[in-house]
């Protein structure tokens, strides 16, 4: 069983925070938070979102009418794209200054929740821009507030204190984590999340799915993130097929929904390690590359190399998307295992689909090394993180 893999004497940071309003037509709730903002003083905020999904979803209809209602004046930054920059942020953050923003309403996925919070902790800094948050020349303490409203089902981002951004003169896509950045509010509506395309739903399912292997095999994983990997995994194995058949069946949404929004609070106790570390310098290179099929084509790999110290753990959270497993599988065999089933919801990708090639291999490395915050993932994997083992993974996901 997998509390073979628990030290009993060792202690455990165990969080969870933001107030979460969750179900089909937690949009409403906009109403309650925007009069909430009012009572403490908020008159003016800046909303962050992408291009189209916040209006074409239909919460830009309600969200709109509740700053209305309550006479909070707001200035739109819908320029963030996936994998969100320094440069965004701090063209939004000098938009917010100049505006006279007090807090922060993102709209959207991992991207525009990730860089609202970067745009929240410089409204509190206004000598501090994207690099210094992104680089460590400061420790935040402070931020306005965060309310975030997800629209989609993989990043765990409304329910934590992660955010990421690309220094794109650097190729460094690095992950910060502080308290000051928990949102206050955020909604998780399960109808706004009905129009993810095909591939949407696939990739941040299977992100959320990741979030709990790394939370539940690091060297801080806790029963509790044990547990929870367990329940996420089940939920995305049941109903991620759903979605796939029917991108209306709200119920499969709401469960996925669940999933991801669990997977947040799991991964903001257990921490994440090889295949976020790795996967971020793959983004960076490739700006257009989705966050979620960059873990999808780790996954096996890092599964294979972590499986016999973890093989508890992963055989018991695993069971879901891999019924035959067990602590008589071999690392080939999970390896292989969790490929079927990434191939039987339409992920059968490899590096070299996406147009990596075995020449960028020693750049991946030496970024996964170079890159700000990600030697902190990689200290906390199960394994020992050398660079030949790095390297393998990659190799292996060629």
């Amino acid at each position: 069983m997998w509390e073979k893999d628990i030290n009993i004497n060792e202690i455990k940071e165990i969080r969870t925070r933001t107030t979460v309003f969750f179900g089909i037509g937690a949009i409403k709730k906009i109403e309650d938070i925007a009069s909430d903002l009012k009572s403490k003083g908020i008159n003016k905020l800046i909303v962050m979102s992408g291009k189209n999904a916040y209006k074409a979803t239909g919460a830009w209809d309600y969200v709109e009418a509740a700053l209305k209602n309550n006479n909070i004046e707001y200035v739109n930054y819908d320029k963030v794209t996936p994998n969100p920059t320094n440069q965004a942020v701090d063209e939004a953050t000098k938009i917010a200054r100049e505006f006279g923003a007090q807090a922060v309403i993102a709209i959207g996925g991992g991207s525009p929740i990730d860089a609202g919070k970067s745009v929240a902790i410089l409204l509190k800094y206004p000598d501090k821009s994207a690099n210094d948050v992104y680089e460590f020349t400061f420790a935040p303490t402070e931020a306005a507030p965060i309310i975030a409203i997800n629209l989609t089902h993989g990043t765990g981002t409304e329910t934590n204190r992660f955010a990421v951004a690309t220094i794109v003169e650097k190729d460094y896509k690095p992950a910060i984590a502080y308290d000051c950045i928990y949102p206050m509010y955020a909604i998780d509506d399960p109808q706004l999340m009905t129009k993810l395309s095909e591939k949407q739903t696939k990739y941040v399912s299977i992100d959320a799915l990741n979030h709990v292997v790394e939370a539940a095999t690091s060297k801080v994983a806790s029963p509790y993130t044990i547990c929870l990997a367990h329940e996420v995994i089940s939920m995305v194995a049941k109903y991620l097929p759903l979605a796939l058949a029917n991108p209306d069946n709200n119920e499969a949404r709401y469960y996925l929904a669940y999933a991801a929004m669990m997977g947040g609070v799991c991964f903001d106790n257990g921490l994440l390690h090889y295949t976020h570390a790795l996967e971020h310098p793959l983004s960076a290179l490739k700006h257009e590359l989705s966050h979620g099929l960059g873990l999808a084509i780790l996954l096996p790999a890092v599964v294979e190399n972590i499986w016999e110290v973890k093989k508890e753990t992963l055989a018991h959270i695993l069971k879901p998307i891999a019924p035959e497993i067990s602590t008589e599988t071999s690392a080939q065999e999970a390896y292989n295992l969790v490929y079927d089933w990434l191939k039987s919801v339409g992920v059968p990708n490899k590096l070299k689909d996406e147009g990596f090639q075995d020449a960028d291999i020693d750049k991946l490395v030496d970024l996964t090394y170079t890159t700000p915050s990600l030697g902190g993932l990689l200290s906390i994997a199960p394994t020992q993180s050398t660079k030949d083992v790095v390297k393998e993974i990659y190799t292996k996901s060629l």
